[in-house]
């Protein structure tokens, strides 16, 4: 199946964890908080997993799919280098002594040609996106992301974020350490830990992947495309088997569950998506998509409710498995 986009709505259930963190203060360790408004219409203050830190699961997992099929990165992203592409000095100046970026700079196509080289040399920073300046040549010259991460929010009535106190054990010295420069002897900490439902909300622009958001043109050929979606979706999956973040050394989530649909659009309408702090969500997008479909005048949008990882994991697998590289 040609799949224009796909998103994905879910609750997903974590207990104990602390992906997140703002810092700490003195020894205390703060969790990421936001405000949110509520069904009710009132304001309330949730734990919350940053879309950043969810793009940056899945950034590596695709990171790890691109080793093992053998897909190209640049010199940056081979090493996972938070510059990437940016960083990739020998290629930018390999770029700009090719016979083709002269031609390009005196027909003033500079940006265009460079992007399409960007695409052409890294799976991670044709999905994930990239910002360059003074790349070859380009002032600025901008790749959009594929793939777009809400926020990972609690819902207010069953989310809750506690605090606990550790100690270092220390066999002597007990008396000293706190407080002291060197971190050493027997100090005390206090570390969050939050339980609750997750509200998880993303889309992805699977006709994207290898095309040039200039000219508008593809940039690889279909096979190359087939691979890196395929990359792209397995990598989503694996963010939600195995979600990254602070403290999981002592801290990794106990994951009970995730439900929601997956949505799909087989043509240029969007996959639809709706919070899952919205508690009638599954219905409102089944509507949602029962109506595009009416407007498009045939089945255009696809979806498929899952209950559990299980059932998740054997979705996406599906569609991983069938999907093929959109075509105009």
């Amino acid at each position: 199946m040609r799949l224009h986009s796909l998103s994905i709505s879910g609750l997903v259930t974590m207990n104990l964890h602390a992906l997140n963190n703002e810092g700490s203060e003195g020894n205390t360790m703060m969790t990421r908080m936001v405000e949110i408004v509520g069904e009710d219409g009132n304001l309330y203050t949730v734990n919350a997993v940053s879309g950043d830190m969810f793009k940056h699961i899945q950034a590596e997992h695709l990171f790890r799919e691109a080793k093992v099929s053998s897909l190209p990165l640049c010199g940056g992203c081979s090493h996972f280098d938070a510059n990437r592409i940016a960083g990739d000095f020998a290629l930018a100046e390999k770029v700009e002594q090719s016979a083709e970026y002269q031609k390009a700079k005196e027909q003033g196509k500079v940006d265009s040609y460079n992007l399409s080289r960007v695409i052409q040399a890294c799976t991670l920073d044709d999905c994930e996106g990239i910002l360059l300046t003074g790349w070859a040549g380009s002032k600025s010259l901008a790749r959009k992301s594929c793939i777009e991460f809400g926020w990972v929010v609690g819902r207010p009535e069953v989310t809750r974020t506690e605090t606990y106190m550790h100690a270092k054990y220390v066999p002597e010295g007990r008396g000293t350490g706190s407080g002291s420069e060197q971190n050493l002897g027997q100090n005390i900490f206090h570390r969050p830990a939050s339980s609750g439902q997750y509200a998880v909300v993303l889309n992805i622009d699977l006709y994207r992947i290898g095309r040039n958001d200039i000219t508008l043109n593809y940039d690889l050929d279909e096979e190359m495309r087939h691979k890196r979606i395929k990359a792209m979706l397995n990598s989503v999956l694996y963010t939600f088997v195995k979600p990254g973040g602070a403290h999981r050394n002592t801290q990794h989530p106990h994951i009970l569950d995730f439900s929601g649909v997956v949505a799909a659009s087989f043509s240029s309408l969007p996959a639809p998506t709706l919070s899952p702090l919205n508690k009638n969500y599954l219905e409102e997008i089944e509507v949602i998509a029962r109506n595009l479909n009416k407007v498009s005048g045939g089945d255009k949008v696809k979806t498929w409710q899952f209950s559990g990882m299980g059932n998740f994991s054997e979705i996406m697998g599906m569609i991983a498995n069938s999907v093929q590289p959109w075509s105009e």
